[in-house]
């Protein structure tokens, strides 16, 4: 990889950083309007809110642009097609955060859930999307062999995150925004393929961090692999509408997503399986970050799937939807699956190996997490229970939620210290790192095991 792809790379993931650090501020800030209305006056929760949304989202894309730049020229076995366009998109992606982190300040939206800021500024991002998918697409084009799982993940998600994207603005069309059934389903059509978008490039990064550590190739290319990702690509076309239950849509879509939403299981028995798995080998070999970042994200799959399959059943889900359990859920994914994965990816990429305090910084941030999960699990529950069962004003309702979401707000400072220690600790390595890596190309020629030379992950101190 040449130098200058390499820092435009590393450039991604630590302004990706420094997005997860003021996205968790701004939830702690909104967790505690909560429980002390006013208690920040300065940042409103009006504004803490999408500010804590819209940072997440840019550390969860940023981190997973910048490993799909720093990996893809050794995958191909040939540097980045356009180098240049690398920087253009960077700079891009940071004055436009600028322009949407300014606009929330001054209170100006205009936009929708996860895009709330003005839509004029989703041009940049498009435009932006747009010279990562010709990157893309035009390096991995001089590559020989059939392609690997986390390929296809990565191809998938980009594409699909493009064309999600511009759905969700069709309601600044006015045949969708005039019928509001119509609206409402494409809205939350829109941003359930969304999330299965980034999915794809999040867990094809994973494949690529274990298939580095291993050294082993293989697994990758088989028929597993290539089943989680049809049944990844499956729940993002159709999984979504499992979010619409409310919405007086068709039955057949309610019924096909509720079937689709159970194939997971499949994907759970897979999970637990590995998890044994890498549970038995965890003690065998080296603990680097690595490891335990993609330990901790299959504990959370494992959580976050169990949930995501109760709430999907429409009996549970008349109870579940719209209260903190819905929130459980996507703080689960975000935070226990995507966060863990994207840390793995930067500690590898970083060369760090497990420090005490990058390990009291690990045990620090799931412990919270886990407090955290919980405490909104135990919020919506009773909410959901005294909203469907009783005529009780709202009110009296958030009353008796009152323990929650203090156990809530406290857990929230204990997960944004974690990562206040993981992020300082990260940024550190990654800017006194010296690029050092060697373009090799992966052949695969029939069924043949592949080795990959994996990079030493214990060249400092994280």
């Amino acid at each position: 990889m040449h130098r200058s792809e390499g820092l435009a790379a590393r450039g991604f993931l630590v302004f990706a950083l420094g997005a997860l650090v003021c996205g968790a501020l701004f939830g702690v800030i909104g967790s505690w309007q909560h429980v002390i209305p006013g208690v920040v006056d300065a940042v409103p929760f009006v504004k803490s809110r999408p500010l804590h949304v819209s940072l997440v989202v840019a550390w969860i894309f940023m981190a997973a642009i910048g490993g799909i730049y720093h990996y893809l020229p050794q995958i191909a076995g040939v540097p980045l097609h356009a180098p240049r366009l690398v920087w253009v998109h960077l700079v891009l992606f940071m004055l436009t955060g600028l322009a949407v982190i300014t606009s929330y300040f001054m209170g100006r939206f205009g936009g929708r859930e996860y895009w709330e800021f003005p839509p004029v500024l989703g041009i940049p991002i498009v435009i932006g999307w747009l010279l990562l998918l010709y990157n893309f697409f035009a390096t991995v084009r001089g590559r020989q062999g059939p392609w690997p799982a986390y390929l296809w993940m990565w191809a998938t998600g980009l594409v699909f995150f493009l064309f999600t994207y511009l759905e969700a603005h069709l309601w600044l069309i006015q045949r969708t925004g005039d019928n509001a059934v119509r609206d409402l389903t494409v809205q939350w059509k829109a941003y359930g393929a969304l999330t299965g978008s980034w999915n794809m490039l999040v867990y094809g990064t994973s494949m690529v961090v274990m298939e580095r550590i291993s050294g082993n190739a293989r697994p990758a290319r088989s028929r597993a692999a290539f089943l989680l990702y049809a049944l990844g690509f499956t729940n993002l076309l159709f999984g979504w509408a499992h979010h619409i239950y409310p919405v007086p849509s068709a039955t057949w879509l309610r019924m096909l997503a509720y079937g689709i939403s159970m194939t997971e299981w499949i994907v759970l028995a897979r999970i637990i399986h590995q998890w044994r798995a890498t549970m038995d080998a965890a003690h065998s070999g080296p603990r680097s970050m690595s490891h335990r970042f993609l330990f901790a994200s299959e504990v959370w799959v494992l959580l976050n799937l169990a949930l995501a399959l109760l709430i999907s059943i429409p009996a549970i889900n008349l109870f579940t939807h719209g209260t903190h359990i819905t929130v459980a859920h996507a703080m689960g994914s975000t935070i226990g699956i995507n966060t863990t994965i994207l840390f793995a990816s930067v500690c590898f990429i970083a060369n760090g190996h497990a420090t005490r305090t990058m390990r009291i910084g690990f045990a620090l941030f799931n412990g919270a997490l886990a407090l955290f999960w919980l405490s909104l699990i135990g919020a919506g529950a009773v909410k959901g229970w005294y909203t469907v069962m009783t005529d009780l004003p709202f009110q009296t309702i958030m009353q008796q939620l009152r323990p929650f979401l203090i156990g809530f707000a406290v857990s929230g400072f204990g997960v944004f210290a974690g990562l206040m220690v993981l992020t300082g600790l990260a940024l550190r390595r990654l800017n006194a790192r010296e690029e050092k890596v060697v373009v090799s190309p992966e052949r695969s020629k029939g069924s043949a095991e592949v080795r990959i030379s994996p990079v030493s992950l214990d060249e400092g101190p994280m």
